[in-house]
C-alpha cells in the first residue's frame, strides 16, 4: 500500500474526461496530506523531452496518473493511425522518462481495450495483451498504448520502478468530447440526439448498431484509478470494467440516449458507415479478485446524468 504522507500527485491529461471525474472525486473526498495537481496541454507540450521534464522538475511529483494522449474516435484514428502512433510514442516516453529521473514512486498509466488482439477469444483478459495485432482501425494507437505496458515492464526490471496500467472499457461521461467525427461513441450519439431534437430532423446513427460494447461511467474510472494508485500491487495491468452481462449493443447504447432526451423523431442507420470492431469483451474476474464490492453506477442513469451535464454546460463541452 502506497503511503499517503506528503503524496504529491501530477495528474497528465487531466482537463480530459478521465481527468475531470478524478477532479470531481478528490474535491468530494478531500484527502488529507495529498497534493493533487492537474495539467492540460497548456502546461507543456509533453510531446517535447525538455519540456516535460522540465515540468516534472518543477513539480517534483511523488506519484503520477498518466492520462495525457492523442485521441479520438473510430474514423479519426483510421484517418490519421501514423500521428496517433508517433504523437503517443513521444509523450509515453518523456513522461515514463521524467518520472524515472524524478524518482516517482509510482506511476500509473491508462491505457485501452483496443490493444488486444483484433483476432482472439472472448472474454479478454490481461495476459492476452500481446497475442497478436489489434484492429486495423486504429493499430497505431493501440500499438502506442501497448508500448506502455512493455515500457512498465523493463522499467520495472532495470530501474526497479514501480510504473503499472489500468485498462478500461469505453468510457463516457460529463466533459467528453462530443465532436461527431472526433469524438467516441456515446458522446458522438449524445451530441447528435441533442442536434436532431433542436432541428427537428431524422437522427442519423452510423454503422449499423449491432457492434457491442463494455460502457464504465468516468466517476466509477476515477474511483478505480484512485484505488489503483494507492493499492493495486502488481506491474501487469489489470482491466477496469463492468462485467461481460453489462455488454450493450451500440443500438441499446442509442436507445439509452434517446430516453433519457426524450427524443420522438425518426431514427435511421446508416450501414454504409464502418462499424469498427464487433465486439471487445473484457473480463473484470481480476479486479472483482481485488474489490468483490464495487458498484458501479448503470449505464441508464449514468447516461441520464451525461445527457444532462451536456445541455446545461452547452458553453463548455467539446463539440
Amino acid at each position: 500500500m502506497a503511503s499517503k504522507e506528503g503524496m504529491v500527485v501530477v495528474v497528465t491529461g487531466g482537463s480530459g474526461l478521465v481527468g475531470q471525474a478524478i477532479q470531481s472525486v478528490i474535491k468530494e473526498t478531500n484527502p488529507p496530506n495529498e497534493k493533487w495537481i492537474f495539467l492540460s496541454s497548456k502546461d507543456a507540450d509533453l510531446k517535447n523531452a525538455e519540456e516535460t521534464r522540465a515540468l516534472f522538475q518543477k513539480l517534483k511529483p511523488t506519484h503520477v496518473i498518466h492520462l495525457a494522449a492523442m485521441v479520438g474516435g473510430l474514423y479519426r484514428n483510421m484517418k490519421y493511425n501514423c500521428d496517433f502512433l508517433r504523437f503517443n510514442l513521444q509523450i509515453n516516453d518523456n513522461v515514463l522518462e521524467s518520472c524515472k529521473e524524478m524518482k516517482v514512486k509510482k506511476v500509473v498509466s491508462c491505457l485501452s481495450t483496443c490493444i488486444f488482439p483484433d483476432k482472439t477469444t472472448y472474454p479478454i483478459d490481461e495476459t492476452m495483451v500481446h497475442n497478436g495485432p489489434p484492429h486495423h482501425s486504429n493499430y497505431g494507437y493501440s500499438m502506442a498504448k501497448r508500448m506502455i505496458d512493455v515500457m512498465n515492464r523493463v522499467y520495472h526490471e532495470q530501474y526497479g520502478c514501480n510504473f503499472t496500467s489500468v485498462i478500461p472499457t469505453n468510457v463516457y461521461g460529463p466533459y467528453d468530447n462530443f465532436n461527431l467525427e472526433d469524438g467516441h461513441v456515446l458522446p458522438g450519439l449524445i451530441n447528435k440526439v441533442h442536434e436532431s431534437q433542436k432541428n427537428g430532423t431524422t437522427l442519423c446513427v452510423w454503422g449499423s448498431g449491432k457492434p457491442r460494447r463494455q460502457f464504465i461511467y468516468s466517476r466509477d474510472l476515477a474511483k478505480l484509478m484512485i484505488w489503483a494508485l494507492r493499492e493495486y500491487p502488481e506491474i501487469t495491468p489489470i482491466i477496469l470494467s463492468v462485467g461481460e452481462e453489462e455488454e450493450v449493443s451500440i443500438k441499446e447504447a442509442a436507445d439509452l440516449v434517446i430516453e433519457a432526451f426524450d427524443f420522438k423523431g425518426e431514427v435511421i442507420y446508416d450501414t454504409s458507415k464502418s462499424d469498427g470492431q464487433f465486439k471487445k469483451t473484457a473480463s473484470n474476474t481480476k479486479l472483482r479478485k481485488y474489490l468483490p464490492d464495487f458498484k458501479f453506477t448503470p449505464i441508464r442513469q449514468g447516461i441520464k446524468e451525461t445527457v444532462e451535464w451536456f445541455v446545461q454546460n452547452q458553453d463548455i463541452a467539446r463539440k
